[in-house]
């Protein structure tokens, strides 16, 4: 059955309620401040008192000792578009007892899902993928065979939120998967976690002196980098110079029918240890483009489907690589059992 026209999440409780803060210098007082309080009320307004140094520490510490947490992670997953967190989202939430650490190039996660197609704002999903959005409380309007919810930004600010709140999940963002850990197997080579640094780091290694990266070990990593660019398919391109795969494939031509189907049921693990979602994918598959490309300057006739990019095969792509992680590292950890 179709859900109705326009569909609204549950009013739900929140699951994490924030401490409202306390009474500018009540040390531990039981008042606290609210909205309504403040109101009206600016002339004696004052914030609790702190030093400069306290902010540094609050800071670094809690970074330091995610750093520490996550060095030994159970998954990594690489890009914070809308596969990766998608992906991110059904680990977490499946799987409470698994360290998860998300690596972002950029400052801002998300991706190209901040906006739809030629900075549109609306987003367009192609049905079934509506399921995920009822999944996490984002309301579209229904159109038939596909949904549009008002703007990108409300999708991809839900489902970060969603990701940032779950215990066992941190986002470094601002850090960029320099290269692949790799270990001798019988396939040849396996993937056993990354390398990383902060981008503005590794942006500079041409003109600046040693800074040497960091690491991450993780027994499986899903690389959901996007299509070729800058930033875009590291992973499968580092697996073309370790000659783990002899090209890319390269995409194909806009074809959102062929594309979006060939995206999600070929989400897999591609070497041992990696598996490959969303647009990263179609550079090894050579499958068919499904939306926007800086590379590429194409246009798209004019048909009966929707315009622009959808965003169903990123989001389903990323639940399918959840999916196969979790098949792969429960057999990989029976094995080992052994």
């Amino acid at each position: 059955m179709s859900p109705p026209a326009a569909v609204s999440p549950p009013q739900q409780v929140a699951s994490l309620a924030t401490p409202a803060p306390k009474l500018a210098g009540s040390k531990g007082g039981s008042k606290t401040q609210t909205i309504d309080d403040m109101i009206g009320q600016w002339d004696s307004f004052k914030f609790a008192p702190i030093r400069e140094s306290q902010v540094s520490r609050a800071m670094t510490r809690r970074y330091f000792k995610d750093l520490d947490t996550y060095a030994e992670s159970d998954i990594v997953i690489i890009g914070a578009g809308s596969c990766g967190l998608s992906a991110a989202y059904v680990l977490g939430k499946q799987r409470p007892d698994l360290k998860i650490a998300i690596i972002e190039a950029s400052v801002s996660p998300g991706g190209g899902a901040w906006l739809g197609g030629q900075l549109f704002s609306a987003m367009i999903m192609r049905k079934p993928a509506d399921a995920f959005l009822r999944e996490v409380g984002v309301p579209y309007e229904d159109e038939g065979n596909y949904v549009v919810v008002k703007h990108a930004a409300l999708f991809t600010s839900t489902i970060m939120s969603k990701v940032l709140q779950l215990p066992n999940v941190k986002l470094f963002n601002a850090t960029c998967v320099e290269d692949l850990i790799t270990r001798p197997s019988d396939e040849g080579v396996r993937i056993s976690g990354v390398v990383t640094n902060w981008t503005l780091v590794a942006m500079h290694h041409d003109d600046q002196s040693c800074m040497d990266p960091n690491t991450i070990n993780a027994p499986l990593v899903i690389s959901t980098t996007g299509h070729d660019g800058p930033m875009g398919a590291f992973s499968v391109k580092r697996l073309v110079s370790m000659q783990r795969i002899e090209k890319l494939g390269g995409m194909r031509g806009l074809d959102m029918n062929t594309a979006e189907e060939a995206i999600v049921k070929g989400t897999r693990e591609i070497v041992p240890g990696l598996i490959v979602g969303g647009m990263e994918l179609s550079e090894v598959d050579g499958a068919n483009r499904m939306g926007t490309s800086p590379h590429l300057q194409l246009s798209a006739s004019a048909t009966n489907e929707t315009p622009g990019p959808t965003f169903g095969a990123m989001v389903l792509s990323g639940l399918k690589a959840a999916e196969e992680a979790l098949n792969v590292f429960d057999l990989r950890s029976k094995q080992n059992a052994l």
